[in-house]
């Protein structure tokens, strides 16, 4: 058994020691909103955090996370209100086909963690994110508009 903390829970799962975060997330705990992208850590739609920083979870194993906080997509907002950075996705229309946005949500909430006012090139370095809609200028309007908020 591997014991995990996601989104503030205590969760232990039973699980092959070579299994992905990844797939612990989706199919051991039954949070979908985390997603399968390139399973190689390139384009981030995996993307969670483990104590606070953004990490691909494709690339990382379940067993080394045992104990820390885990947070994902259905964690970010606190009592069910929206977070800050999903308000702003809704009104800086970024969400196009959507399935990269859960990944670049949690890496921007990492920067704005990090940097609460970052300027656009702290923005291009942190969101290595692919979005294959090329909603790359509404996340970064997005971001200044939640850091604002």
């Amino acid at each position: 058994m591997t014991s995990l903390i996601v989104n503030g829970r205590a969760v232990e799962i039973d699980v092959d020691p070579d299994t992905p975060l990844l797939w612990a997330i989706r199919e051991q705990i039954g949070l979908t909103g985390t997603k399968y992208g390139c399973g190689i850590g390139q384009c981030g739609a995996c993307t969670v955090h483990i104590d606070g920083v953004a990490v691909r979870s494709c690339s990382v194993l379940a067993a080394d996370v045992a104990g820390k906080a885990i947070t994902t997509i259905e964690g970010l907002a606190e009592n069910a209100a929206q977070h800050r950075l999903q308000r702003a996705w809704i009104d800086h229309d970024v969400p196009q086909c959507g399935y990269c946005q859960s990944g670049m949500l949690m890496a921007a909430a990492a920067l704005l963690a990090e940097k609460p006012h970052p300027s656009d090139q702290d923005i291009d370095e942190a969101i290595s994110n692919i979005c294959r809609c090329g909603t790359f200028q509404q996340a970064r309007e997005a971001i200044h508009a939640a850091a604002k908020a």
